[in-house]
């Protein structure tokens, strides 16, 4: 990079910390902060939730995934999403909106405590704030690396850098900074992504190589098919259970944004929209990893580096500056909304059952207390970046694929299947033990099983296995003993109806008050 390349960088910057700046003006109190005071607009969310959803892990694991085995990468990975959330917008986006407008709760485990009960809110809350740690570390290294191979600074310096920058906008301006900054972040890939697209076209031409001639060229033996390598037929099945919750609101920070429209109808309609973009969008990014292998030599055994490599080689001085701003503009995306997210777990699932303090924590208290969580969460992220490269990590897609997919599971399925009349009859026995045994698989297969069989379980098994260990006993225990109280059954009626209408289940007296939580 020159100087033209950080005048790039450093505005990039600049103009995220602005629009926190401008940002703050519009949060007055904690549902501000963290639900945008349900009056985003269903585009806006639709692009926020789009871009919150990948971050430089992208351009460093996925990229050399493509690199190695070609449009696998697309097909068990992009593809999977899309449908996902294109089911999730009528199946979970208009339940999770109803959460804030019908229930006037702020956080997306909030009604966990009616919906099941305390223990089981606060089990899911708590594990699912150190998984997201865990998650956030992986992509705090994958931007450090990605900065690394072109500025020349450390891993660690990397993370100081885009971790403080991103702490400065998203603790100040809350979920409308993210969602603003997300649009700008937009904007920028599309233009960087558009380039690097093009880039690739014309260096194929300058060496006589077809767009879709490219296909037949040795280098390439393979990777046209859709499922290689370990990403076989199971991986793509379990892959798109593991995004259809958790890109629905799974992983907290999606959940914000179908919460934060104006009603149920925008949340779907923004669901729709990010469904899209996850379709068509990714190819564009796709298409140079896949031409990689023609262009550069990868110098890491797993290909990680092969995107940065063809984007120092392949663009001028500017365009290489707006890449790799493009880089930084889906790792903070990203970042940001899950510090958010576990900032409004922590405020209000978490501190209130810690200190009763907490549970007379007025606005502009309960306003300091989240910006507060979203610092110490952030720097406990950045911690654990540091550790990404450690044997306990191995790598960065390691870390991506098989814990956050692996574990997401057991942590989702209470949240998201709660939400349904068909597993109304699943009370807090069937959360706790799906989520325990969810878990336990985990470390089964990824551990004694694993290094008990010749060469390790399949990493299509690794990640599916608790997935659906927690699945079966959350929807078996739920008939085998049902936990369906009128209590419960009047917060799944809530969220699964707009307005005045008209439940199926009486409420008993004095319920209300404790279905709706704290406005």
């Amino acid at each position: 990079m020159n100087s033209l390349d950080w005048a790039v960088l450093i505005g990039y910057f600049g103009v995220m910390v602005a629009i926190g700046v401008w940002s703050h003006k519009r949060v007055d109190n904690v549902s501000d902060f963290f639900t945008a005071g349900g009056k985003m607009p269903w585009w806006l969310s639709g692009i926020s939730h789009h871009m919150s959803g990948y971050s430089a892990v992208m351009f460093t694991g996925y990229a050399g995934i493509a690199y190695t085995y070609g449009v696998t990468s697309f097909v068990t990975w992009s593809f999977p999403i899309a449908l996902g959330i294109a089911i999730g917008s009528r199946l979970f986006a208009p339940r999770i909106n109803r959460l804030r407008s019908r229930l006037h709760v702020a956080s997306p485990l909030e009604y966990l405590k009616n919906r099941y009960n305390l223990p089981t809110q606060q089990a899911l809350a708590w594990s699912g704030m150190l998984l997201k740690i865990v998650d956030v570390g992986a992509k705090w290294a994958a931007i450090a690396t990605l900065l690394s191979v072109f500025t020349g600074v450390t891993l660690n310096q990397g993370i100081l850098i885009t971790g403080a920058i991103t702490a400065v906008y998203c603790t100040i301006g809350g979920l409308w900074a993210d969602a603003l900054t997300e649009l700008g972040q937009f904007v920028i890939q599309l233009l960087a992504g558009v380039s690097m697209f093009v880039a690739v076209v014309l260096k194929l031409g300058e060496r006589h190589i077809g767009f879709l001639d490219a296909w037949d060229h040795p280098a390439l033996h393979g990777h046209g098919k859709p499922l290689v390598g370990p990403y076989g037929t199971v991986f793509l099945l379990a892959f798109l259970f593991i995004k259809l919750f958790e890109y629905n609101g799974g992983m907290l920070n999606q959940a914000q944004r179908y919460m934060a429209t104006g009603s149920a109808h925008e949340a779907e309609r923004g669901a729709r929209l990010s469904a899209v973009l996850w379709l068509v969008w990714p190819v564009v990014l796709f298409f140079p990893m896949w031409m990689s292998p023609l262009l550069v030599h990868a110098q890491k055994p797993d290909g990680s580096d092969s995107y940065g490599l063809m984007t120092e080689q392949l663009l001028p001085h500017g365009l290489l500056g707006l890449v790799v701003v493009g880089f930084f503009a889906h790792t903070m995306a990203m970042c940001s909304s899950d510090a958010n997210a576990i900032a409004a777990v922590f405020t209000r699932d978490v501190a209130p059952v810690l200190s009763s303090r907490a549970r007379a924590w007025g606005q502009r208290s309960g306003l300091i207390a989240a910006r507060v969580t979203t610092v110490v969460f952030l720097g406990l992220s950045m911690a654990v970046a540091t550790q990404v490269d450690s044997p306990a990590f191995k790598d960065i897609i390691t870390v991506v694929i098989k814990w956050v997919a692996g574990l997401m599971g057991p942590i989702a399925i209470p949240m998201m299947l709660g939400l349904l009349r068909p597993f109304r009859r699943s009370g807090p026995t069937a959360a706790l033990t799906s989520w325990a045994a969810g878990l336990l698989a985990f470390w089964l297969v990824n551990y004694p099983i694993s290094w008990s069989v010749p060469g390790g379980v399949p990493l299509q098994y690794q990640v599916s296995v608790p997935l659906a260990v927690s699945l079966v006993l959350y929807t078996v225990i739920g008939y085998v003993k049902p936990e369906d109280t009128p209590e419960r059954l009047a917060v799944i009626e809530k969220v699964n109806t707009d307005g005045d209408a008209v439940t199926a289940v009486p409420v008993p007296a004095g319920a209300g008050d404790d279905v709706v939580g704290a406005p």
